[in-house]
């Protein structure tokens, strides 16, 4: 893509953008809960708006029912997968890209602080349940077609597209749909990029080549034939809760190792070259912080904790069915209870050699107690862990376009999390496979409050240029580019003070223009009136990221006793 070409389309996303947030709040009403199945109309629903657009954009489309499938006891239809086909230049790349339409459950009371079936905007940020996951990165593969159809601009690559609705809960029919369709719809396509994770901070986008794999287990200990009353047996009766407590006690220390022997035996040593990897990263402890509204974590270096969460094996807890877990006080001995906890594996495990070690020690750490309780140890789901070469032809290319957009070489990382269709993906076309995030590491998908942040300002676009009329840059002040400081003020820049910068040239009065009103703008122009200088924000060279904010924005800036004008 050339560069006139690639400001072109830059240009008439940033025009659209508000449009396309309204697109995304259409999405965003809809709750495409695949794992309720109360809501597998909705799932069908989100289906067919998804289709509708891809048609409006004349995209080839083939649907696939995947059949029925059993769910809390009801037999309900698998929502479709959903392929599409762009541009056939046998000159061109085919990239096949990969995307779900359903999503987590959500409910206000869970803690959102807004409705999570209702996209609000807030600081920059677009709240509202699949804004991060996985929605908004489907239809932005869309908007970038429609700007190539709407400026007359030939698409660089041909696309094929495979648009899921039950990846959040188990992706039922996509694996043998991959494999069946490796040899005809998906038969073109030289690479796959998934965009389904994320940076692995807030403000420098990456490339993600290696992902853990997942095995999911349950042990249930089985006592007496109904729940007892621990008043009359207590003392009496191998309780079921006891036995599986000190089970669970016997997996992982308070420091995660894991206790299960040999479990650590298959992973690959550290080579020199990813020790290299790791120290080149943008990443601080406080984005897992912030991330996780704590500052437990266990490890003492960046290093060692990227370590732990991404190249090693970690087992977590999960909880306890069949207990009591309500409030108040119930002294109840329940008769049967399940434990549940999974293994993150990493490459060089197995999953079947997992499943057998975990299974023989549990059993074996059961005996010990020499209980009469029965116990029970399965595997519910597996899948093995992702590592790719980047150094292959499609992260090349990737890289130089994340650099092209966002002036900066992404980092190369992996993920502690499981995206099983990665490698479904380069099985069965034995293609080369990346995964591209869209959204930062503090999005909290799956969490309450998630939310999404476009990106406003573009660089080496029309957008962020200095106006032709600017004859002299005295100097540049840099905001917003460390991690977790939001720094919307080019008085809170970076390495240079601007204040000083303006006291030493004896300069008196402020003139504030640019992008985002109401928040570089408006945080802007706050700090130089409370710096001294007086302060004058010319109305007609700003721009909002929502013009409904507009004039709330500009009453409350008035309300600072910042002066508006017009511009001569």
């Amino acid at each position: 893509m050339t560069q006139n070409t690639f400001s072109k389309v830059s240009e008439y996303i940033k025009q659209n953008e508000q449009r396309y947030i309204e697109k995304l709040r259409d999405a965003v009403a809809i709750p495409s809960v695949s794992g309720d199945i109360n809501r597998r109309a909705d799932v069908f629903k989100m289906g067919k708006w998804l289709v509708d657009e891809m048609q409006r954009l004349n995209i080839t489309i083939k649907q696939h029912l995947p059949g029925k499938h059993m769910m809390d006891g009801v037999e309900a239809e698998l929502p479709p997968i959903i392929m599409g086909s762009y541009g056939s230049d046998e000159k061109k790349k085919t990239v096949l890209v990969y995307g779900h339409y359903d999503v987590q459950p959500a409910l206000l009371s869970d803690g959102w602080n807004t409705d999570p079936w209702t996209l609000v905007e807030k600081e920059g940020k677009l709240y509202g349940r699949g804004s991060t996951d996985d929605k908004a990165p489907v239809i932005s593969w869309l908007w970038v077609i429609e700007a190539h159809q709407k400026l007359g601009l030939d698409m660089p690559v041909n696309v094929l597209m495979c648009f899921e609705g039950m990846e959040e809960s188990g992706s039922e029919g996509l694996d043998d749909l991959i494999h069946s369709e490796s040899t005809k719809f998906f038969k073109t396509a030289d690479c796959v990029c998934i965009s389904d994770n994320y940076w692995l901070g807030t403000t420098k986008p990456c490339l993600t080549y290696g992902l853990r794999g997942v095995s999911y287990f349950q042990i249930s200990i089985k006592g007496p034939g109904k729940d007892l009353h621990s008043g009359l047996f207590g003392g009496a009766v191998h309780e079921p809760m006891t036995d599986l407590v000190l089970l669970l006690s016997k997996l992982v220390t308070p420091e995660g190792k894991i206790l299960v022997p040999s479990i650590y035996d298959d992973v690959a040593p550290v080579t020199e070259a990813e020790e290299k990897m790791y120290e080149t990263l943008d990443f601080s402890f406080k984005d897992v912080h912030n991330a996780t509204e704590s500052t437990n974590t266990i490890h003492k270096t960046e290093k060692e904790l990227l370590m732990a969460r991404w190249r090693y094996p970690s087992l977590s807890l999960h909880g306890i069915e069949g207990a009591f877990y309500s409030s108040g006080a119930k002294t109840v001995i329940p008769a049967k209870v399940i434990g549940k906890f999974s293994i993150r594996s990493v490459p060089n495990q197995d999953p079947a050699r997992l499943t057998q070690i975990v299974t023989d020690y549990v059993n074996s750490e059961f005996k010990k107690l020499n209980s009469k309780n029965v116990i029970g140890i399965e595997c519910l789901h597996e899948g093995k862990a992702w590592l790719a070469d980047v150094n292959d032809w499609n992260f090349r290319s990737a890289a130089t376009a994340i650099e092209k957009v966002f002036g900066v070489k992404p980092d190369m990382t992996r993920e502690g999390g499981s995206i099983p269709v990665t490698l479904t993906f380069q099985e069965a076309l034995q293609k080369s496979v990346l995964l591209l995030p869209m959204g930062r590491s503090d999005d909290g998908a799956h969490s309450t409050n998630e939310k999404h942040r476009p990106v406003h300002c573009v660089r080496n676009t029309k957008g962020a240029d200095f106006p032709p009329n600017f004859p002299e840059v005295e100097t540049t002040i840099e905001k917003g580019t460390l991690q977790h400081l939001e720094a919307y003020s080019g008085f809170k820049g970076e390495e240079k003070d601007l204040n000083s910068i303006l006291k030493k040239l004896k300069i008196k009065r402020v003139f504030i223009v640019g992008f985002c009103t109401e928040y570089c703008v408006k945080a802007t122009a706050v700090d130089s009136l409370s710096n001294g200088f007086e302060t004058l924000v010319i109305t007609d060279l700003i721009c909002p990221v929502n013009k409904l904010n507009e004039e709330v924005v500009f009453t409350e800036m008035k309300g600072c006793g910042l002066k508006l004008i017009e511009s001569f």
